[in-house]
């Protein structure tokens, strides 16, 4: 596995192909959170992603939400430039990229945005639970009244058996898209190493108790999981 210039394993000019060949269904996920987001919010101003990557999830979302602005954030510089390439000759005006900016820091640019949805897709994993916490207050603060925060994270199970037979399945899904078997152990080691998954039901506490008043899970599949939230 290459030594990533983010904190994905990943680097940024691979990340498309890999991490297709390490998440199941992540096509999937990504246009079930447009899904999401066009049902409950169809006529959203200004939508900011968090943890944003290459900008795969805006390129999809650009035509369906013609009337939008789209904010990205996210950690690495490369990965933003990653996504200033992608989207720059079909956006318009209408995607602003910020500085290199972690989650749980993005509210020293709540003057300069008043988002109605936020994203965090397959990033806040990477957080520990302090930092999690941090960042989904964050968010929340953002919002406005009303606004949704969605989030996609790899995900504990619920018991030790249960993690190691998501892991087997995880490798075996990993494997089958032709990944070698040393990258996909490397990549088993990263469970609460280098990312630092939670349950399903520690996620909907999280939420509740940061004060969202509508909470779902909208996806669970193989160790990934999706929450929609509403202030």
């Amino acid at each position: 596995m290459n030594n990533s210039d983010n904190t994905t394993p990943h680097n940024s000019t691979d990340y498309d192909k890999q991490v297709r060949q390490t998440i199941p269904f992540y096509d999937t996920i990504q246009r079930e959170t447009v899904d999401v987001i066009k049902t409950i919010s169809p006529d959203v101003k200004c939508w900011l992603d968090t943890g944003c990557g290459a900008g795969y999830l805006v390129e999809i979302a650009l035509p369906v939400f013609p009337q939008t602005h789209f904010v990205l954030a996210d950690p690495s510089g490369p990965m933003l430039e990653q996504a200033r390439v992608r989207l720059n000759k079909i956006s318009g005006n209408r995607v602003e990229l910020l500085p290199p900016v972690r989650s749980e820091d993005l509210l020293k640019y709540a003057s300069e945005m008043h988002p109605q949805v936020i994203t965090a897709v397959l990033c806040h994993h990477y957080l520990d639970r302090f930092q999690r916490s941090r960042a989904t207050e964050t968010c929340y603060q953002l919002l406005d009244r009303g606004g949704v925060f969605l989030t996609v994270e790899n995900i504990s199970l619920r018991a030790g058996q249960s993690n190691r037979v998501g892991l087997g399945r995880w490798a075996r899904f990993q494997l089958g898209q032709g990944r070698d078997k040393s990258t996909v152990e490397e990549h088993t080691r990263r469970f609460n190493s280098k990312y630092f998954p939670i349950t399903v039901n520690e996620h909907l506490e999280l939420l509740s108790r940061t004060g969202f008043r509508i909470i779902e899970l909208f996806w669970h599949s193989h160790m990934q999981a999706g929450f929609y939230a509403i202030k």
